[in-house]
Parts: structure tokens; C-alpha cells; sequence
């Protein structure tokens, strides 16, 4: 599995990089372990990975992030992977929308999205994490 974690130093970086007040969308691609991978005696109750990253940790980050403002625009499973390398085949996609990056940064500072990011971690056997702004091309 590659890195999934961001440190104080990504954020900040990120942070600069956006000018406040700029809407930004996030996206997530998803690829799954079969059962999930905790560390052992964590107490975590084994289940499908992609059942403890939806029900234990998107659970708690969506409503975060809508509570910051922030929409879901996309939260599917993908169906094919007709232009794709064998190792970049992803189960599920999820996107959001969120009004600055501020609402982004703290969420990530909220002890409950901390808290959960044992979840995550053991659920996902690899991630891909983009943030992006909207362009003048297709508007």
C-alpha cells in the first residue's frame, strides 16, 4: 500500500496554495481490502473494508464536511476500467465540493475525524486523494 497520510506539512502546503475564499472539489478514488486490516488488539471488530470506510469512517467525515458546507457531487462505484492499468483499478470514487479550503482544513484538525482514521487506514488497500479548482475551460 502506498502513503495514505498527510502530514502537518502536506496541509499546510495545500493550505497555502489555494487562496481562501476559493471553492475546491476533493477527490477520492477507493480500492478496498477484502476483509479489513487492523492492528492487532485494537478491539476493532473485523469486517469488509468497504463496509468499515463507509459505516465507521465516511460516517463520521461526510457529515463534517456538510456541516462545514460542503456538498457531495459524486459518490459511486466504478463499472469498468476501459483506460486503465491493471494496478489503477479502483472499486469506488468519491467527491466533494467544499467552499474554501478552511472548511477542509478543519475538519481534518476535529478530533472525531482523527479519531477515525483508524478506519480508513484499515479499510483501503490503496487511495488517491486530489484536490482541485475549477478551471475556466468547461464552465
Amino acid at each position: 500500500m502506498r502513503n495514505m497520510t498527510m502530514t502537518s506539512d502536506t496541509w499546510e502546503t495545500l493550505a497555502a496554495s489555494i487562496p481562501s475564499g476559493t471553492p475546491l472539489i476533493s477527490l477520492n478514488l477507493l480500492r478496498f481490502h477484502d476483509r479489513t486490516r487492523y492492528h492487532e488488539g485494537s478491539g476493532h471488530a473485523p469486517c469488509s473494508g468497504r463496509e468499515a470506510y463507509y459505516e465507521r469512517y465516511a460516517s463520521v467525515t461526510v457529515p463534517l464536511a456538510l456541516a462545514g458546507g460542503a456538498k457531495v457531487l459524486l459518490s459511486g462505484t466504478a463499472a469498468g476500467h476501459p483506460i486503465c492499468p491493471s494496478d489503477e483499478q479502483w472499486h469506488d470514487f468519491l467527491m466533494l465540493e467544499y467552499p474554501d479550503i478552511a472548511v477542509l482544513m478543519a475538519m481534518g484538525a476535529e478530533p472525531a475525524y482523527r479519531d477515525c482514521i483508524v478506519h480508513r487506514d484499515a479499510s483501503l488497500a490503496d487511495w488517491r486523494f486530489f484536490i482541485t479548482v475549477r478551471n475556466e475551460h468547461f464552465r
